[in-house]
């Protein structure tokens, strides 16, 4: 299984499931940092409100450079687990 292009046929049960929920946590931090946008986007408008504004985007925009780094670890958690094809395809712990 090569990083970040797994061959779909050699995935297992246990594949599957690990890849739904790094695609959860994923899919949070995905709606965290649009949540940090938008309500940054809207604090704007009130002057008072520019430095929790400037956090808020400060915060999206980490959020969004974590979502690559789910994806490597992700890859990487997978690509270590047997597959269908290996000798311990069996074991799947």
């Amino acid at each position: 299984m090569k990083l970040l292009h797994p061959s779909l046929e050699d995935l297992t049960p246990r594949h599957i499931e690990l890849f739904w929920r790094y695609q959860v946590v994923r899919t949070g931090v995905d709606f965290s940092a649009a949540m940090c946008f938008l309500v940054g986007s809207a604090f704007f408008f009130f002057a008072s409100l520019s430095t929790p504004a400037d956090w808020l985007f400060l915060v999206g925009s980490i959020l969004f450079a974590v979502k690559p780094t789910i994806d490597l670890v992700r890859s990487a958690h997978l690509r270590r687990l047997p597959t269908t094809s290996s000798p311990a395809a069996g074991d799947l712990r």
